[in-house]
């Protein structure tokens, strides 16, 4: 089976999506999966940090030992050709990344996963880093019983 695209969004690039990324490569490459994430911000500038991974992430994923090459180098903005290459697309807060989506990207807004992860100014790193992660381990698990990710095409494709 070739290997297909997850792509998981939030607003910076800088936390969520990061660890969502992070996460999920390192438990689908420890079981096999013919899956790769990676991970885009819908406005990466809007982080004031000269860091590209925050620094709750980037403990988080030491705590757990998954290395850093696991995630992306750097933050990166979301585009149409993203979109188009990922198999599914999540995007981590549906009601922060739902009305951006419409009018940043409206033809797609509708072809996405959403969750309701907060950001930090929502919840605590302790709080939903485990959310994020919680919500991945489910994912890999219903990979797992269906590599080809069939469950994940309730509605139109991401193409």
């Amino acid at each position: 089976m070739p290997e297909q695209y997850l792509l998981f969004v939030c607003t910076g690039n800088y936390y969520r999506s990061r660890f969502a990324e992070a996460v999920f490569n390192h438990r689908a490459e420890a079981e096999g999966l013919p899956w790769r994430a990676f991970s885009r911000g819908l406005f990466p500038g809007w982080v004031d940090d000269d860091n590209d991974l925050s620094p709750h992430t980037r403990s988080a994923l030491t705590l757990r030992n998954i290395p850093l090459h696991h995630t992306g180098e750097k933050r990166t903005q979301l585009t149409v050709d993203d979109l188009k290459r990922a198999a599914h697309t999540i995007l981590l807060k549906k009601t922060e990344h739902e009305p951006m989506m419409r009018k940043v990207f409206p033809e797609q807004a509708t072809e996405v996963e959403y969750w309701e992860v907060h950001d930090i100014d929502g919840a605590k790193p302790e709080e939903a880093l485990p959310q994020i992660e919680q919500l991945v381990e489910t994912l890999v698990e219903r990979l797992k019983a269906d590599p080809a990710g069939n469950f994940l095409r309730p509605g139109p494709p991401n193409r």
